[in-house]
Parts: structure tokens; C-alpha cells; sequence
């Protein structure tokens, strides 16, 4: 049985076979913990809960694609090494992937030896502490040590699920989420709580990151749907 103290790696793959091949290649002859995301929902989801030492990536997913997903991680501030594995091996391809920010590309099908050399030496190089440090308006988000600053530089105390929810709003930026995808991804899918919950949290999270006319970020309201988070560029 794995557990989370070995290094962990978030598979990201649609294709059933390929992706339980991956999972037990990595459990069972690399000595690695494994979670599994078949779209990149699923994958944020995953990454708005913990850290990964290395993210293994598909480039075609049903709701995206692995370039535009690892552009905003980047764009994020998460630093946790990604190593594209995809059919799409052209040129092209290939340095796309490492505009978008992955430290490696291997293509399908993947030599197993190959594939466990690669994925170690991306373990290795990150010393297995992935840094996530998430910025916006001014304010820094620690997502491994689950802190938040003021662009001040005064820390904010926020509850477990306040933080998932500043977390989560953050990384969907700009889109506008109903209150029950901010449920299942904050409280999780098979937890029974008011949707209008949301709304409690929500102005909780305003009063205490000091949220006012002046600042350069705002939970706005969508009537009748839910919220969306608005940042200014800096």
C-alpha cells in the first residue's frame, strides 16, 4: 500500500489502459505514490489539495489540453516539474511543450526503463518539495505551508476551508463558478452541505483578507449562479 510519504506524482490522462499501466508502473517499479486525473478539472482539483513532486502530463485531454494547463501553473507560480508524455512528437510539439513550461517530453509509447530514469531525475531535481507560491494583488498564497500575506506583508488566518476556497477561486480566475463546482471542489463531491454556505465563506474570506472599493481584487457576485474572481494585471 502507497502513502503519501514517498514523492508523489499526479498522472494526467484520459485513456483507461495507458493510465493504470502508468500507476502501477510508478507504484510498484519506481516506488512512487500515485493520483490519477482523467481531465484537467480533475487534475485542479487534485493540485487545489496538495503538492506533487512531479506531474506526469497528456497533451489531449477531454476538456483541454496539457500546453494551455501547465502555461497556468506556470503563470501560477507552481514550480512542480511536469514531464509531457504524448503521441504528439513532432518539432514542434516537442518545443511547444517547453514554452509552456515542462521540464521534459516523452512520447508514446514510452520505454518503461526510459520513463522511470526520466520521472526520477525530475524527483531528484526538485529535492521531492515542490514550491508553490501563488501571487495576486499584491497578496502571496504558500500553498504547501498553507499561508497567506497581505501585500503588506501581514500574515491572514484563514480556516482549512477558507483557504481551499481562496485557493481554488484564485486558480479559476476570471471564471464564473456555480456555487456546487465550488462545493465539490472545496468541501468535496460526496459532502452534503447548503449551497449557500458558499456565500458565508465568501464574505468570511472578504473581511479578513481586508477586502475594500480600493482593492485590486474582488469576489463578485453572479446572480442566481455564483462567483467569480476578478484580479487586476500587475
Amino acid at each position: 500500500m502507497t502513502t503519501h510519504t514517498l514523492p508523489t506524482i499526479l498522472v494526467v490522462e484520459d485513456d483507461t489502459n495507458l493510465r493504470v499501466a502508468l500507476r502501477d508502473n510508478l507504484e510498484h517499479q519506481g516506488g512512487y505514490a500515485v493520483e490519477e486525473a482523467t481531465t484537467v478539472r480533475e487534475a485542479r482539483e487534485h493540485l487545489a489539495k496538495r503538492s506533487f513532486q512531479l506531474i506526469l502530463l497528456d497533451v489531449m485531454l477531454p476538456d483541454g489540453d496539457g500546453y494551455s494547463l501547465c502555461r497556468a501553473l506556470r503563470d501560477e507560480g507552481v514550480a512542480t516539474p511536469v514531464l509531457m508524455l504524448t503521441a504528439r512528437t513532432l518539432e514542434d510539439d516537442v518545443v511547444r511543450g517547453f514554452e509552456a513550461g515542462a521540464q521534459d517530453y516523452l512520447g508514446k509509447p514510452y520505454r518503461l526503463r526510459e520513463l522511470l530514469a526520466r520521472v526520477g531525475a525530475l524527483v531528484k531535481r526538485s529535492g521531492g518539495a515542490p514550491m508553490k507560491l501563488v501571487r495576486f494583488a499584491g497578496y502571496k498564497m504558500d500553498l504547501d505551508r498553507r499561508k497567506v500575506e497581505t501585500p503588506e506583508g501581514a500574515g491572514v488566518e484563514l480556516t482549512r476551508t477558507e483557504f481551499d476556497l481562496l485557493a481554488f477561486l484564485v486558480r479559476e480566475k476570471e471564471r464564473v463558478l456555480r456555487r456546487d463546482d465550488i462545493l465539490d471542489a472545496v468541501w468535496g463531491k460526496d459532502v452534503v452541505v447548503d449551497p449557500h454556505t458558499v456565500d458565508n465563506f465568501v464574505s468570511s474570506l472578504k473581511k479578513k483578507l481586508g477586502w475594500n472599493s480600493a482593492s485590486r481584487f474582488a469576489i463578485q457576485t453572479v446572480r442566481g449562479v455564483g462567483y467569480r474572481m476578478e484580479i487586476e494585471a500587475p
